[in-house]
């Protein structure tokens, strides 16, 4: 299926027409001639040979595009029609963990990053190129890549996730009643991450990292990830979730270049990722919020995410480290909530909403069937009272 989908040419022009990304690896590449004269290039992941034909531009001396789908033969179609390049590249149709080439490479290019960064374990494939055909030293593009994640507030999003179960709250459908699955369908739509572009405003403390560096990183390191979080809110407000995004660095030898994804910055076709948590929690400005996002890695090309954010003690006693209140959500990296909207205008500024999102009652929201339909109800109006408010 995944070689399926990276063989059509529609999801070729999908990723070339991000004029970010393309624009990004044409400037690393162009910049960094030097990293390239002469050399041999290996281009993991190939697709199209737009990356192919970027290094035979800068002048190397022969690039490998290595493809395991049958986006080889476009490629090669592709390669063909400029042959002034064309003749300086080897397209090989096969997996990098199998192929095989008759020199190594100075240098690997590719773009092997999915969403959150993880997804599809693309960067797998590029650890095991690196490992299989890049001489001592060699250079990587990507070189590194940086995983952000900050948590947010953003209540119409909690909303327009936490209705989409009301459909399961019917009693009398077709004189069938659907409530006993209500509380199985609220979970299971906070199981989706939100793929979308945010506005930055909506996040309630500045951003931790976690470096992934694709030249020293070993394949296992990929199978599981743990992320520790810490941060210190700069409002008083609802949290309700993690928002998260990425960047990779091209380390060239004349210029290091980065390619972003975060809020504010233009949109990619990778977007922005948020893990929403069922039970949002409050904090005030100042308080900590501490947490881990656990990713294991599954069959599906993908990852599981376990996501547990927690307020600790604030004001008087706060010295004693205790935890006032938790939220844990599972969810499938592998099955997103595309939302794709662009950045919403907010009426008003995120510290006026946030003073009148702490005037909500907290609700615990429980996950067995029994009691998820009540708590539900009345999570969702406590927070339509909210947006009226608003």
């Amino acid at each position: 299926m995944y070689f399926h989908y990276y063989g059509q040419l529609l999801h070729q022009q999908n990723m070339m027409q991000d004029y970010v990304r393309t624009g990004t690896y044409y400037a690393a590449v162009m910049e960094n001639r030097v990293d390239f004269v002469g050399r041999v290039v290996v281009d993991v992941g190939a697709g199209s040979g737009i990356l192919s034909l970027f290094a035979a531009q800068a002048g190397a001396r022969h690039v490998y595009a290595v493809e395991a789908s049958e986006m080889a033969e476009y490629a090669r179609k592709l390669i063909d029609g400029n042959p002034s390049l064309g003749e300086r590249i080897t397209v090989i149709k096969g997996k990098v963990e199998e192929v095989e080439l008759r020199e190594k490479a100075d240098i690997l290019i590719s773009e092997p990053m999915g969403t959150l960064l993880v997804n599809e374990r693309m960067l797998e494939s590029y650890i095991i190129a690196r490992d299989r055909f890049l001489v001592p030293n060699g250079k990587m593009f990507p070189t590194i890549g940086r995983i952000h994640m900050a948590p947010f507030s953003d209540e119409y999003l909690y909303m327009e996730i936490a209705n989409k179960a009301l459909f399961w709250q019917q009693q009398n459908y077709y004189g069938v009643n659907l409530a006993p699955l209500q509380s199985t369908a609220f979970q299971g739509y906070f199981s989706q991450p939100v793929v979308d572009a945010f506005d930055p405003r909506l996040l309630v403390a500045p951003a931790v990292s976690h470096v992934i560096d694709f030249t020293s990183t070993k394949e296992e390191d990929l199978y599981e990830i743990y992320i520790p979080l810490k941060f210190v809110s700069t409002v008083g407000t609802r949290v309700h979730g993690l928002a998260c995004w990425f960047d990779v660095l091209f380390d060239g030898s004349t210029v290091q270049r980065w390619l972003t994804t975060g809020p504010g910055a233009p949109t990619t076709h990778w977007y922005q990722l948020r893990c929403v948590l069922a039970q949002p929690i409050y904090v005030m400005p100042g308080q900590e919020i501490v947490g881990r996002l656990h990713m294991v890695s599954h069959k599906a090309q993908s990852y599981t995410l376990h996501l547990t954010l927690s307020a600790k003690m604030w004001g008087p006693g706060a010295e004693q480290g205790g935890i006032l209140q938790t939220s844990s959500g599972k969810l499938d990296l592998k099955e997103p909530y595309y939302r794709l909207s662009q950045p919403q205008a907010y009426p008003l500024p995120q510290d006026q909403q946030s003073n009148q999102l702490l005037q909500t009652q907290d609700i615990q929201i429980q996950a067995q069937d029994e009691e998820g339909s009540d708590l539900m109800q009345q999570t969702l109006q406590d927070s339509g009272a909210e947006l009226h408010s608003l």
